[in-house]
């Protein structure tokens, strides 16, 4: 493992290597024992998209292995202004131990690895979020104690979280459905990769049908940054894609929530679902910190 591009790239042991990872990590947080991996290193961090938990979980993660994340916005870049990104992976690489980026396009990402000699994370794009799906998984498992064998159940966009959630959750052993509007397809790609995987991936555009006798109900906003020209479209579009009381039912009595956030309460989720399983979300959203400090440390401790 050289970079964390996409979770299209890692194999199921890698993965789960980096979910123990991020158990022990989060142990020893929690007990006070010090874990200075990092000792000396440096991560530069891109933002082309705004950020909270990305922004705050790269930060401090770097800070409690011992090392310094370094706060980029694209607007304070040459990146911003024209500079090729292959020039900036070769500068960055001469300064810095490791590069996260949060932009739009997938292919920026790439070409950082390709062009850089230093490891790069996908903090986030238009295609994939493997940070925020490792941290889902994590949780997942600390809930549930095992992943192999769980059916999840997403309900909304066919976006950068759900294509993820669908290669991790399979990946892992488990079953997926996702339930999006037709006129919302998914990108080929992830299809392709899931058709491989037979009955244990499901694609339908009934939400109810997703959400029986699922272990897991997932969602997301239904118009991710990028998409806010069409928010008042896709709330027509989406609105019977709600997570709410009605789908809760149909998923198994001890059904787990999750919401990568922010939430728009009212939309995709109601605030009643919400707060039922807001420990489960906010669990989540923990997870991002150590799952990520996984990620750093198996790219950075060695290097």
């Amino acid at each position: 493992m050289k970079h964390l591009l996409k979770l299209l790239d890692l194999s199921a042991e890698e993965i789960t290597e980096l979910l123990n990872l991020a158990d022990q990590l989060k142990y020893e947080h929690k007990n006070g024992i010090e874990h200075k991996h990092l000792a000396g290193k440096t991560l530069a961090m891109i933002f082309e998209k705004a950020s909270t938990r990305t922004r705050v979980s790269f930060e401090v993660g770097m800070d409690q292995l011992g090392g310094h994340g370094l706060f980029l916005s694209s607007s304070e870049l040459q990146i911003g202004r024209g500079e090729p990104v292959c020039d900036t992976a070769r500068v960055l690489s001469r300064y810095c131990d490791g590069i996260m980026i949060r932009t739009f396009a997938q292919e920026e990402v790439e070409q950082l690895a390709e062009y850089g000699s230093i490891p790069v994370i996908n903090g986030l794009t238009d295609f994939a979020h493997p940070c925020q799906i490792l941290a889902d998984l994590m949780t997942i498992r600390e809930h549930k104690t095992t992943l192999a064998g769980l059916k999840l159940c997403f309900i909304g966009d066919a976006n950068n979280m759900s294509n993820s959630l669908i290669v991790g959750c399979l990946k892992m052993g488990m079953r997926v459905s996702v339930a999006t509007p037709k006129s919302y397809p998914y990108n080929p790609q992830i299809l392709a990769f899931a058709e491989e995987y037979g009955d244990q991936f499901e694609l339908t555009d009934d939400p109810k049908v997703a959400a029986k006798d699922a272990d897991v109900v997932e969602t997301d906003v239904w118009a991710s940054m990028g998409d806010e020209a069409q928010a008042d479209k896709r709330r027509v579009d989406f609105a019977g894609y709600q997570v709410n009381d009605e789908i809760m039912k149909l998923a198994k009595p001890d059904a787990m929530v999750l919401h990568c956030l922010p939430a728009h309460r009212g939309e995709e989720i109601t605030a009643e679902v919400f707060e039922a399983h807001a420990n489960e979300i906010f669990d989540e959203a923990e997870n991002r910190l150590h799952a990520q400090k996984a990620v750093l440390v198996k790219l950075l401790a060695n290097k």
